[in-house]
């Protein structure tokens, strides 16, 4: 069955582009970055991934990993710039865990950012949140993946 409502918590970022969400952690300032359920509705059920080496600088826009999924394989995009210091060693075991837990267990990378408060801006969060997702959901169902 194909599902038509889909659980975008407000408390994080969302790169609407590459369906990744960003939440800051107010204590350190970092950054944990995952899938949201849209893509994964998009992607279908993760079966493998690879993610860069911690300590590797990562720019937005560009690659942090690589995923493999029963419909598309592709690239995992950065949504802010910084230094990559963790990689989801569970999801690297089990990638199911992403589509299970998408926003708990199944994160994928954490990131200690650059210029978060510049970069987070060109996200979307808060009261564009349901717009953004209502859009998302009109596009899924033209294009007949929902």
């Amino acid at each position: 069955m194909t599902k038509t409502k889909f659980h975008i918590p407000d408390d994080r970022y969302y790169d609407g582009a590459n369906h990744l969400w960003a939440k800051a952690d107010s204590a350190t300032g970092r950054i944990v970055i995952g899938i949201d359920e849209l893509g994964l509705q998009a992607l279908g059920d993760l079966v493998y991934l690879t993610l860069k080496e911690v300590g590797t600088p990562v720019k937005r826009g560009e690659a942090v990993g690589t995923l493999e999924a029963a419909k598309m394989t592709g690239d995992i995009i950065a949504p802010a710039s910084g230094i990559l210091i963790g990689r989801n060693q569970e999801v690297l075991r089990d990638p199911s865990l992403v589509n299970r837990d998408p926003y708990d267990t199944g994160w994928v990378v954490s990131i200690d950012p650059t210029d978060w408060k510049k970069e987070s801006m060109a996200l979307i969060t808060g009261d564009a949140i349901p717009t953004w997702v209502a859009a998302e959901v009109e596009r899924y169902r033209m294009q007949g993946w929902i």
